[in-house]
């Protein structure tokens, strides 16, 4: 093929150089050699099948192509920016090694179904490695909770204190997140795994190439049903990358928590020392980087939704080069993703939980009010009246500078006669917890019951 481009027939100028350095797509997605073999080997098989290859071609096809992968794996066949594209990569190579016999394999073809074909092979096997990964994390915060089951912290509205609550409960709302994301992926993957090879430029092709059986070969449960909507579509791009996005969301949060614990006004838990920095001027700090990284990088890939989005905000049908743009976004959505989900899991399993300090912050700003106002309904008085009742009585403390569980039971009756001596039991963080027993409430019961369905779950997903 030499310099030549495999469209160059009906032009009668050389490509400017500054359009062939900007159009060319080689740099990044090279990294899609892996898919572009397979669905070449795939297109061969095809093309065998309807008779425009013999049996002996195609296996000399195959053979050559897999020497390429061999060669590109290794670093022997270097991609550099004579070739526009994996896809003229990859052919200008078959050509040179088994001559225009490698010219063949794109009859039927348009890049336009390759690279569609291409992404949809990289996303289900990025799928996978993210639900991997995904799992890990989810068995982390399962462990931490089993582990740290009678541990008692404040649970917090509005960054304020509010209510006692076990921390395995605070931890295995996070695994739910990452439940509901596993869910949302594996959907996704409902989407992606539909086949575009034998689509075609737009139109789909002249030659009777059997789909199904290229499915087949591919693991696709079925074929796309549209040609012109196969090869323009990137609709699986975006919501893969928009479940991405929730799973960022979800570790931000996460990670939000862990910078305000490790702070001396939190006190709440410490960071491994591997999983720490310091700071070039001042030699007392220890800072949570890895969490900051992780809370940043989660801009990243809302930014690569948005980018993607545009790309196809107002495109006509059917395949135009903006397209080209779509790889960049979700490359790099796929590298912040695994990056941050493998560096979250040991930072968490590695960090020191300071037990007494989260138990202790317990015991000041009054948890268990909203356990007062209960303790009055359960004795006849409204709702609303018992809610007042018990602010009443946490103005006085804060009037006095006491704690609830410092006043007496005559102070106690002066808000309400109702009130006796097992009021005390109440009011600790201990005892508020024991009543909460409805589903799902933050009760140590509760959470038992959870962990045993969680068990229950990991198992299953590690079958």
């Amino acid at each position: 093929m030499g310099k030549r481009k495999p469209w160059a027939g009906r032009f009668k100028k050389a490509l400017h150089p500054l359009v062939e350095e900007f159009t060319a797509s080689i740099g990044f997605d090279k990294r899609l050699f892996h898919q572009d073999i397979r669905g070449s080997i795939a297109q061969a098989h095809l093309l065998e099948r309807a008779g425009i290859l013999t049996k002996r071609e195609r296996a000399r096809i195959e053979r050559a192509l897999k020497e390429i992968e061999k060669e590109i794996e290794t670093g022997r066949l270097s991609l550099g920016t004579d070739t526009e594209d994996i896809h003229m990569a990859i052919e200008k190579r078959l050509i040179e090694k088994i001559g225009l016999l490698g010219g063949k394999l794109h009859t039927g073809r348009s890049r336009n179904d390759q690279v569609a074909l291409d992404l949809r092979l990289y996303i289900k096997e990025e799928t996978s490695n993210i639900l991997r990964l995904i799992h890990t994390l989810k068995t982390t915060l399962y462990e931490l909770a089993r582990k740290n089951i009678d541990v008692i912290m404040p649970g917090y509205t509005h960054l304020q204190r509010a209510q006692a609550v076990p921390l395995a409960q605070h931890l295995l709302a996070y695994y739910e997140m990452l439940k509901r994301d596993s869910q949302r992926l594996k959907d996704c993957l409902k989407r992606v795994d539909s086949m575009p090879l034998g689509s075609g430029a737009l139109a789909g092709t002249a030659f009777d190439v059997d789909r199904h059986y290229g499915a087949e070969l591919l693991g696709f449960s079925t074929v796309t049903e549209n040609s012109m909507d196969a090869v323009s579509d990137r609709d699986f791009v975006i919501e893969f990358i928009s479940h991405c996005a929730v799973v960022m969301m979800h570790l931000s949060r996460m990670c939000e928590e862990i910078i305000l614990w490790a702070t001396e006004e939190f006190g709440f838990m410490e960071l491994d020392d591997s999983f720490s920095t310091g700071s070039s001027l001042m030699p007392q700090k220890k800072n949570p980087d890895v969490a900051e990284l992780v809370r940043g990088k989660t801009g990243r890939v809302y930014g690569n939704l948005v980018a993607i989005l545009t790309v196809m905000k107002a495109l006509p049908l059917t395949y135009n080069r903006d397209m080209q743009e779509d790889k960049e976004p979700l490359f790099d959505t796929v590298d912040t993703v695994k990056g941050s989900l493998s560096v979250v899991s040991p930072m968490l399993r590695t960090m020191k939980i300071k037990k007494d300090a989260l138990l202790e912050a317990t015991r000041g700003g009054f948890l268990t009010a909203t356990d007062v106002a209960d303790y009055l309904v359960m004795k006849g008085v409204p709702f609303r009246e018992s809610h007042h009742i018990a602010g009443s009585i946490v103005a006085h403390c804060i009037d006095r500078g006491k704690e609830l569980t410092e006043l007496s039971l005559s102070e106690w009756q002066r808000f309400s006669p109702l009130i006796e001596e097992d009021i005390k039991k109440v009011i600790t963080p201990e005892g508020s917890l024991e009543r909460r027993r409805a589903p799902g409430a933050a009760s140590i019961r509760e959470v038992r019951r959870q962990l045993k369905r969680i068990e229950r779950e990991l198992k299953k997903e590690s079958l």
